[in-house]
């Protein structure tokens, strides 16, 4: 009987002992997600500080000072994270809201159209914007580019593959010059936002979508 007491007790001092430790493990996990959390907002302030004075007075006015300025940010907490401003410039990671997916875009006028929509979000309703595509693709600044690269180079590749997608199943014409193509989207929204401002911005897939499609349409 005895024996069976020592073994209740330490069978309840066991599942005390595991509780206790798991509850350790999950306020651990709790706290090292709210770090995690806090530390991406913190980068992302400093993100948006730093692309909207290159935007707005160029790179030469990237300093610590001023991206703690706009962004709130405590210039010993960036510092913490970047020596100086040309490593700020060198390092800064663009968030955009999902870069465009085509992968599921049906080969078709309607597809294309959607695909133009999904484009524009993505460069016209992000973060990074449009003002920042024309800054960056007029810049010859190696951050600069490569901060663009984050963007403009995956989106590009994606965009190529809808485009070998559509010519592989004879929808599109073979030949078609994916990065032409590409570039030719861009800087016709840039060209739209920039000679009629935000408004002109709304009929722009459908009216890229009819310039295109005989294009690209066998």
């Amino acid at each position: 009987m005895i024996t069976g007491v020592h073994e209740a007790v330490s069978e309840a001092v066991s599942d005390v002992v595991s509780d206790a430790v798991s509850d350790v493990h999950e306020a651990v996990r709790k706290a090292h997600s709210r770090r995690e959390q806090l530390r991406e907002q913190t980068d992302h302030k400093i993100m948006k500080a730093t692309l909207a004075i290159v935007i707005s007075d160029g790179v030469g006015a990237v300093t610590i000072e001023e991206v703690a300025r706009r962004s709130g940010v405590a210039k010993t907490t960036i510092y913490r994270r970047y020596k100086n401003a040309d490593d700020l410039l060198r390092r800064v990671q663009l968030e955009v809201a999902g870069l465009p997916d085509f992968s599921d875009v049906e080969l078709s006028k309607n597809g294309l159209l959607t695909m133009l929509q999904r484009i524009q979000g993505c460069f016209f309703d992000s973060d990074f914007g449009l003002k920042a595509v024309g800054v960056v693709l007029s810049s010859d600044n190696t951050s600069l580019n490569a901060i663009a690269n984050q963007v403009l180079v995956p989106a590009e590749k994606r965009f190529s593959e809808f485009v070998e997608r559509g010519m592989k199943a004879g929808v599109f014409r073979n030949g078609l010059d994916s990065q032409f193509l590409f570039s030719t989207i861009l800087g016709s929204m840039l060209a739209c936002k920039a000679l009629h401002g935000d408004a002109s911005i709304i009929p722009w897939p459908e009216n890229m979508a009819a310039v295109l499609w005989p294009v690209m349409a066998v």
